[in-house]
């Protein structure tokens, strides 16, 4: 399996263990309203692109309603078995671009909300992917931030992903690679990691949204 996949099998593997109701990270959301964005992604860019256009809001509620009341082992299923042959996710490049971020994310969303400060376990690979990715997003993640940012992932090097705006310093957030990027994805009391700077500094970035 390529990492994607590797990871798609992992975030299966917790919403099993987590069951249908549990809750997630994500505001709102149950594992099995994850599931369901997750199946939409894949497979239906017709209801995708129906949460983001007013006209074809109806459909998309159809569409997410009808995968919602299936069972919960299918749901699982669909997932693990990923996008149809067709899909340009099916293939393994694309993949690790555009699904390993969004497996590992949601991995965390699910185990840290049923298992509190649980870590899933994340190899090398992943951790390493992870710092790429936020290398490559770090400033569209982090463009919000009110003072310069360098990331530290020990052992591993360092980045500065945003510079200081006028009238602030640099903030220091030092973690695992999975970790900065759950901070740094809007995740931030969820996130293992430290935060050092000027106390000012440290409070205006505490205070700014972060994230897509």
């Amino acid at each position: 399996m390529n990492l994607a996949q590797e990871r798609r099998a992992a975030l299966c593997d917790a919403a099993l263990r987590a069951g249908p109701d549990a809750p997630t990270l994500c505001t709102g959301w149950t594992v099995r309203d994850l599931l369901v964005h997750l199946i939409v992604r894949d497979r239906r860019p017709d209801a995708m692109v129906g949460q983001m256009v007013p006209l074809l809001h109806g459909h998309a509620s159809r569409v997410t309603a009808d995968l919602a009341a299936a069972d919960f082992e299918d749901l699982v299923e669909r997932v693990r078995t990923g996008p149809p042959r067709i899909a340009p996710t099916s293939w393994p490049r694309v993949d690790d671009v555009a699904n390993t971020l969004e497996f590992v994310l949601h991995h965390v969303d699910i185990v840290r909300a049923t298992a509190g400060d649980q870590i899933p376990e994340f190899d090398d690979a992943t951790q390493q992917a992870m710092l790429v990715t936020l290398r490559r997003m770090g400033r569209l993640l982090l463009r919000r931030a009110p003072v310069g940012v360098v990331v530290v992932a020990p052992g591993r090097g360092r980045a500065s992903v945003r510079r200081p705006p006028g009238g602030h310093g640099t903030v220091v957030i030092t973690g695992a690679p999975v970790e900065l990027m759950v901070f740094a994805s809007g995740r931030r009391e969820h996130a293992a990691v430290e935060v050092s700077g000027d106390e000012a500094d440290r409070a205006a970035l505490a205070a700014t949204p972060l994230g897509l």
